[in-house]
């Protein structure tokens, strides 16, 4: 007889027998410089409930510590007997047999790249300037110290790419069903996202004179890969990979996770969201999101391409609160018809902010070449290199308080639309607005200056020197 096996996601109704946390060292570290608490969101899902799916059949694929349950793979009348069990908060299902499925188009933000080299005029320059980030690069702050995650598709030859830094790379996992090898030819999207950040090369082009320099946002930061997006379908199984993630990035210590994947509709359309359930609270993905923030973590992610579409509104996780969700414009300035629309459906400003995302300059993982690509996938890393930037050059900062500089520097702050969020961020802005903050409030502005050390900016008033927090050096 032939079992049919679904998917289903299992919420349990305590932690009972748990008593490992989840943490690295490194993570740990992290929590207590930033006075952030471990509380039972930290500790594993129950091993007795877990050993319990087992017996009774079921295979866990993923657990979450923070949502408190399971992703499992069993058959409806495996299901039917869990259900019976004491320690069951609920069940939803995720995804059925797979045989149900047809092959799934193209996924949310997943748009065509033009395979074009681009000139020195459409380089990296211009969507770096755009973001006023080269000042923060000319001082030195390119991300160093702040460790990345990119939650993505796959990674197609990133092992081999010479413009990534592999000094900076701290590892990667596969979290679908797929189990390939994620840098074979299943899927190229995330190395895209990733040339971004980090990547680095001189570039010697036949239509301009001598060379020029590709350069991501964050090209010192250290990175992890993450493959969450299971190309032959598209079900909400995938959030969950998408969860197991963001719980993995807490628990190596991670600063912050880029994410250009987001989902409203799915193959099967029982399962698909309305715009109502775009509130920040409802999906699974939003909820993580919101925890991964609490914890210390800064979550960037795609707004989506759905603009010129019927649903043309964000996706989840991009709902979610204290994120930044990043819309796309071109080099001008102006926004990209595809980029998605806000607000949030509880009325929160939803797009944060934006980045080019329309001719974006790219690192072609096939061969090496700079060329354009298309989609809020591609604005979404220009940021989460930003952000890794400005906080390599004010490291005692918080997630939020980097997130706040980066939404207050932009150029619609005070007049925040409907996909452009709070419009265009500044970085350089960004970067001295606790100092500007900091010396009209605490310090006398007549005997206060500012002064530039080894790469850094301090205030000396009266011989003291402090640094952007306010933190007195001697």
């Amino acid at each position: 007889m032939w079992i049919i096996l679904t998917i289903f996601f299992v919420q349990f109704a305590d932690k009972a027998g748990s008593n490992v946390v989840c943490l690295s060292p490194t993570a740990i570290e992290l929590r207590e410089a930033r006075g952030i608490a471990i509380d039972s969101l930290d500790y594993e899902v129950s091993p007795i409930y877990l050993d319990s799916l087992r017996t009774l059949g079921a295979t866990v694929m993923h657990t979450s510590r923070w949502i408190n349950g399971a992703t499992v793979e069993a058959s409806n009348e495996t299901i039917k007997t869990i259900e019976q069990c004491s320690f069951i908060d609920t069940i939803c299902l995720t995804r059925t047999n797979k045989d149900d499925f047809t092959i799934s188009s193209v996924s949310l933000n997943k748009r065509k790249v033009e395979k074009e080299v681009v000139t020195d005029e459409l380089g990296s320059n211009g969507q770096i300037n755009q973001l006023n980030l080269t000042p923060l690069h000319q001082l030195g702050f390119k991300g160093k110290g702040i460790r990345i995650g990119i939650a993505d598709g796959g990674f197609y030859n990133a092992d081999h790419l010479e413009s990534l830094p592999k000094e900076q790379w701290l590892g990667y996992i596969d979290l679908t069903d797929d189990k390939d090898d994620i840098f074979s030819q299943t899927g190229n999207h995330g190395s895209l996202c990733l040339s971004a950040i980090v990547a680095n090369k001189e570039v010697s082009d036949g239509t301009v004179v001598g060379t020029f320099t590709y350069s991501g946002t964050a090209t010192d930061a250290s990175y992890y890969l993450f493959k969450t997006e299971e190309y032959a379908t598209e079900s909400p199984k995938e959030i969950d990979n998408w969860v197991a993630a963001i719980e993995m990035a807490d628990s190596l210590g991670l600063h912050i996770v880029s994410t250009s994947l987001g989902y409203s509709t799915f193959d099967k359309k029982d399962f698909n969201f309305a715009y109502k359930d775009m509130d920040g609270r409802t999906s699974r993905g939003a909820q993580a999101a919101i925890i991964a923030a609490r914890k210390g973590m800064l979550l960037v992610i795609a707004a989506g391409n759905e603009g010129n579409n019927a649903w043309h509104y964000l996706s989840t996780p991009a709902d979610a609160d204290s994120i930044l969700t990043v819309g796309a414009v071109n080099t001008s300035g102006r926004i990209a018809e595809f980029s998605s629309f806000g607000p949030s459906a509880d009325g929160r400003v939803k797009p944060e902010v934006c980045a080019v995302g329309e001719g974006t300059a790219l690192i072609n993982p096939a061969n090496n070449d700079v060329i354009n690509g298309n989609g809020t996938s591609f604005a979404c890393p220009l940021i989460a290199g930003m952000a890794a930037s400005l906080w390599s050059a004010l490291p005692n900062a918080t997630n939020m308080e980097v997130r706040d500089r980066i939404i207050r520097s932009a150029d619609r702050y005070t007049q925040p639309h409907e996909q452009y969020g709070y419009g265009i961020p500044d970085a350089w802005m960004a970067y001295n607005m606790q100092l500007d903050t900091y010396l009209h409030s605490i310090h006398n502005t007549s005997t206060a200056k500012k002064i530039v050390k080894d790469g850094h900016i301090y205030i000396i008033n009266k011989g003291e020197i402090y640094d952007l927090l306010g933190n007195k050096i001697n």
